[in-house]
């Protein structure tokens, strides 16, 4: 049994939130969204710290790449920021996408940065150079979510043209497109162990794929509305989906039953609009959505 507590609330963003990050440093948070800049908590006492630093649009992404003092925001513009926490400014605005950017992920051994964004493309970036190297052109459409299998040996794109697209991380050469949602794929995640992927998409279902064959395992009604991000708990066997239905569930990443649900409909006071993106930090889960709200639950596992 999973029980789920509501340990706090954040609030004073004045708009929705699209997007959270942990930073390097334990016990700091990080959020963004549709507000005038990117906003710093304290997760030691749960309160504010401060506005990081101002922004021009909407932050649709936050990535803190392990082994880096960087923090990247990707704006609606198609801007990426790049903020130095031993400087403590912006050192660098990297410029190249003219549409939304909507994931930010990093491989570490290639030590470069991938930036998803609405015009159908993942840019490459040198880590140490913060110079363009590459870029991809994976879709006539959106990118919504990057995941980067555990051996950085793959990487995998959720597509707005309902399919997953599979690449060789070595070369970024399409490996494989996987068919199978029928509305545009918001989120993708590797399991922990590499040997599955889970996609989320706008049909409101989850599919899990082998990732020896890319072969759909199965199928999943998981929710009502839009699955709008997935994310595995750090270190136990299960996982957390968060939809436009303003619910978040909990589901087994070895047996891919459902465990429990936050929703108001389950007496849990919790967001009233879509909740966009979680993250784990141990045992609790934190959550961000429309309402302008950042929830951090506290998850018991019998």
């Amino acid at each position: 049994m999973i029980t789920a507590e509501k340990i706090a609330e954040l609030t004073g963003h004045g708009n929705p939130i699209f997007t959270l990050e942990l930073s390097q440093k334990p016990g700091i948070l990080f959020t963004g969204g549709n507000d005038k800049g990117l906003v710093e908590w304290s997760l030691k006492d749960n309160s504010f710290i401060k506005v990081m630093f101002p922004v021009a649009a909407s932050i649709y992404a936050i990535h803190c790449p392990a082994g880096y003092p960087l923090l990247f925001a990707g704006l609606r513009n198609g801007d990426v920021l790049v903020f130095d926490f031993i400087e403590q400014k912006i050192i660098k605005t990297l410029r190249h996408h003219k549409a939304p950017i909507f994931d930010i992920k990093s491989a570490g051994n290639k030590k470069e940065l991938l930036v998803a964004s609405e015009d159908g493309t993942v840019s490459i970036w040198s880590l140490l150079t913060l110079e363009q190297v590459y870029t991809v052109k994976v879709s006539h459409d959106t990118i919504r979510s990057i995941s980067i299998s555990p051996d950085e040996k793959i990487v995998a794109f959720a597509c707005r043209d309902n399919t997953v697209k599979i690449y060789d991380l070595a070369d970024y050469s399409l490996s494989k497109t996987l068919h199978g949602h029928i509305m545009p794929v918001f989120a993708v995640q590797f399991s922990p162990d590499g040997t599955y992927l889970v996609s989320g998409s706008r049909d409101a279902q989850l599919k899990i794929w082998d990732t020896a064959s890319f072969g759909l395992i199965k199928s999943i009604p998981a929710h009502m509305f839009a699955v709008n991000h997935i994310s595995f708990h750090p270190s136990k066997p299960y996982f957390a989906t968060a939809s436009m239905d303003k619910s978040i569930k909990i589901w087994g990443s070895d047996d891919f039953k459902l465990y429990k649900i936050i929703s108001r409909e389950k007496g849990h006071n919790t967001h009233k609009l879509s909740v966009n993106k979680l993250t784990w930090n141990g045992d609790e889960l934190i959550s961000v959505s429309d309402d302008k709200a950042i929830i951090i639950w506290r998850l018991s596992f019998d």
